[in-house]
């Protein structure tokens, strides 16, 4: 089980860059123009431009805290760290579940004003599909790895 976690969360290392990337939403103003992909990473783009405070916030949830949940996870198991760390990583992955969340309130938000249009993407899928096996991974991560009594 332990190898199967392993390999799972180094995935996540080589997934999360991709899910940064990959268009989240398709985005118009009108229905008869075309529609914009936005990715995490122009999202963070244009909020650099606009809001710097609001970037470092997003970028803080969308890109350093399932990242260094992700490698924190790996020194656990190898054995690198210790797994009384684990409530700490948990952490930094309900962070990041925060992103999801701001994602989706902008969606709803955006359909409710009803002026443009705007359809999810399969990097949305694929960003809180990484963000939910991280959760999965460090929930069924053991405190104290299974060859340490």
């Amino acid at each position: 089980m332990t190898r199967i976690l392993q390999a799972a969360n180094l995935t996540l290392l080589i997934l999360f860059p991709i899910a940064w990337f990959a268009p989240l939403l398709r985005a118009g103003l009108l229905p008869l123009f075309g529609l914009s992909e936005i990715s995490v990473i122009s999202g963070l783009q244009s909020l650099w431009a606009s809001d710097v405070i609001l970037a470092l916030l997003v970028t803080g949830f969308a890109l350093f805290a399932p990242y260094l949940k992700t490698i924190g996870l790996a020194l656990v198991h190898f054995g690198l760290l210790d797994g009384r760390t684990l409530p700490a990583l948990n952490w930094l992955g309900k962070l990041a579940m925060a992103d999801i969340f701001l994602i989706a309130l902008y969606i709803v938000v955006a359909k409710g004003v009803g002026v443009g249009r705007i359809e999810t993407a399969w990097g949305l899928y694929l960003f809180s599909a990484c963000i939910i096996a991280s959760l999965l991974i460090s929930g069924l991560t053991p405190r104290r790895p299974a060859n340490q009594d």
